[in-house]
């Protein structure tokens, strides 16, 4: 089978399920931009070699594809999408992001006197694009969202808090360059 198919030659897709959209519906830009998020991740992931900063993005880059699946999903086949096994976001997903950021904070050595300038090192400046990304995908589902009926507000939230978390990694990055990983976590 080509990845090939001509069924979106003239602007449209499929959600899941066969559903038929057009590419500009604000759906389609929703679980759109978290793919953009992911590929922003992939390229942290790809550059990093400290393991706790791969295995966090890589945690976030499998939490991206439950909230695409879902943002890529009709409401109308949610009930459907469950019974399939598909997962929704959920506040435990939030809640996990949200510890890994709390345990970060601890190293008060990660928080700069002053602005960040993104660029400190590769890890850290593809991280910060990552966060910048995200920021966008939470304004673009926060304005899809407002016209949902049955959205999952944990979407928003999770958003939210990754884009924390892309920060302080991105600063645990930096850090991590002139100290031992030892002396950054705390």
């Amino acid at each position: 089978m080509s990845i090939i198919t001509k069924t979106g030659d003239k602007g449209e897709t499929s959600l899941m399920y066969g559903r038929r959209l057009s590419k500009a519906d604000p759906r389609v830009d929703a679980y759109g931009s978290v793919d953009e998020l992911s590929a922003a991740l992939g390229l942290a992931r790809s550059i990093a070699t400290d393991k706790f900063l791969s295995d966090q993005i890589l945690a976030a880059q499998r939490d991206l594809i439950v909230v695409m699946g879902e943002l890529a999903t009709a409401p109308s086949d949610h009930e459907r999408y469950a019974k399939d096994g598909f997962h929704l976001t959920t506040t435990e997903m939030v809640d996990r992001i949200t510890a890994v950021v709390f345990e970060l904070e601890k190293n008060k050595s990660l928080y700069p006197k002053d602005w960040v300038v993104p660029g400190g090192t590769q890890v850290s400046a593809a991280l910060d694009f990552a966060r910048t990304t995200c920021r966008r995908a939470e304004r673009h589902i926060a304005a899809f969202s407002a016209d949902e009926k049955d959205f999952n507000p944990e979407i928003l939230r999770y958003l939210n808090r990754l884009s924390d978390l892309c920060w302080v990694l991105a600063r645990y990055a930096e850090n991590t360059r002139n100290h031992p990983v030892s002396d950054v976590l705390p």
